[in-house]
């Protein structure tokens, strides 16, 4: 078993030993052991990953559909290519919403161009005019059309923002075009930035000559959560805190957050971000325009969501400073319950993880006020930036990967032999047909929420689920067998 920082160091080598000279290079400047006190993971990040190698990432249009401009519920938004990817990223994230889907709803439903070989040939800007008058028709009450351009689209050249200029002049509805083709950057990271951008070109100025019709008086307490994708009801949870400490929250985007929300957000006195990777562009840029201020929040477990209810209180008055306290103090019973039944069966449980977004950092603090220990984490697409926040979170000889291949990740588990794995959907059956317990920390493993103190307690739940269930005892990899 590898435990200390130099034998974790050794452990890279070896890893590396195993490619061709350049790869070896290439990948040499992704793996690093932290070391506490220094002001970064000292990894290279948000660069191409190597042919040939397996990687978890995803694509542009995958950053903007799936994770941005998707879960916006009361929108219609089509994917304007082939019916593959549309299909592949149809409802794929448990993005939960209220409302009545097909009637002002859209969420769980998928909108393509079916892209066939005349279209490459003869382009599809007709065909998408066409559709999106369909849309009018059969979803009359849909709030807006956005269009998310698959990889052709940018290979034909179809003009979707003529097609975009046309038809919201036509139907007197906002409609987006954004340009993710999927070949664009080197992962689903700019598509995030793209889908910010999107927003910022086609939703804000149209909120900036609607102001007055938008049916919103400014208060002192208002402020905005972005970046919540709700993923099984995890913005609910937080909201529910957010209000207790009395703001009031005006809009949520994307997750059951809607068009009009959106445009409310440069109004707000605070935006509160929860997923920094993906929506920082917009919030700099309300920051810039509008003086919105903006800050990074965490509310994965008591010790984070104690110290974020705080911070986001400092930002206003002392009423809110005392509600958040009494708040802190009504949850810490309940908190100190989950910990005092679960700890006892998690404490000194080793835990690996992997993931996107901001999870690679933001969960590792739940794991710790389980008594639990994080000895590796990497992003999928992270940023320097990212890399940077995650050593305020891990401790001194955390292994640090970014972008990590399938054969370094299954190496990396078998010297570290943690006790669970955390990972994504791809990684999820290679661990557990080795006999590993493992979560699925993209959508909670069709569990949650794990936001929120409410949210902690179904966290704790599952992960002692999936460490301590006895169907572990009876499994063993068929290899050694």
């Amino acid at each position: 078993m590898v435990t200390t920082a130099e034998e974790k160091k050794m452990l890279i080598q070896e890893v590396l030993d195993a490619y061709p000279e350049k790869a070896k290079k290439n990948r040499t400047k992704h793996l690093n052991v932290y070391e506490e006190g220094k002001s970064d993971c000292g990894v290279r990040s948000n660069k191409k990953s190597i042919p040939g190698v397996m990687t978890t990432r995803g694509c542009a249009y995958a950053g903007s559909k799936g994770v941005v401009w998707g879960p916006v519920k009361d929108m219609v938004h089509i994917s304007h290519g082939p019916v593959g990817c549309g299909y592949y990223s149809w409802s794929g994230r448990r993005n939960y919403y209220i409302g009545t889907t097909g009637v002002d709803t859209f969420g769980t439903m998928q909108f393509t161009s079916d892209f066939q070989e005349r279209d490459i040939v003869f382009g599809g800007d007709k065909k998408l005019s066409k559709l999106i008058d369909e849309v009018e028709e059969l979803f009359p009450l849909h709030g807006g059309v956005s269009i998310q351009s698959e990889c052709p689209i940018g290979l034909i050249g179809d003009d979707i923002e003529a097609v975009a200029r046309k038809k919201s002049k036509d139907l007197g509805k906002t409609v987006v075009p954004v340009r993710c083709e999927g070949f664009r950057g080197v992962s689903q990271s700019l598509g995030h930035h793209i889908a910010n951008d999107a927003v910022r070109d086609w939703v804000f100025p149209q909120s900036d000559e609607k102001k007055g019709e938008l049916g919103y008086e400014p208060g002192p307490y208002d402020v905005a959560v972005i970046g919540d994708y709700n993923i099984g009801g995890d913005a609910w949870s937080s909201r529910i805190l957010l209000e207790e400490i009395g703001l009031r929250v005006v809009a949520q985007w994307s997750g059951d957050g809607t068009l009009n929300e959106m445009m409310l957000t440069p109004q707000v006195k605070l935006n509160l971000v929860h997923c920094y990777r993906s929506m920082n562009y917009i919030s700099r840029h309300m920051e810039e325009k509008y003086g919105v201020p903006w800050l990074e929040y965490n509310f994965f477990g008591p010790t984070q969501i104690a110290d974020s209810l705080r911070t986001i209180a400092a930002r206003f008055d002392k009423t809110i400073q005392e509600n958040a306290e009494k708040v802190i103090a009504k949850y810490q019973p309940q908190a100190d319950a989950i910990i005092a039944k679960y700890r006892p069966l998690l404490e000194r449980k080793k835990v690996v993880m992997m993931v996107g977004g901001l999870r690679p950092r933001h969960v590792i603090p739940a794991f710790y006020d389980l008594g639990m220990d994080v000895v590796g984490t990497g992003y999928e697409f992270g940023h320097n930036d990212d890399y940077k926040r995650t050593g305020d979170y891990v401790k001194d000889s955390t292994l640090i990967y970014d972008d990590v291949t399938g054969y370094e990740f299954e190496q990396f588990v078998k010297a570290l032999q943690p006790d669970l794995v955390a990972s994504g959907i791809k990684e999820k059956y290679v661990f557990q047909k080795m006999g590993l317990p493992f979560r699925q920390m993209h959508s909670w493993d069709y569990s949650g929420p794990y936001h929120g103190y409410d949210g902690f307690a179904i966290f704790a739940r599952d992960m002692d689920l999936a460490l301590n269930s006895p169907t572990w005892d009876l499994i063993k990899a068929p290899w050694k067998q």
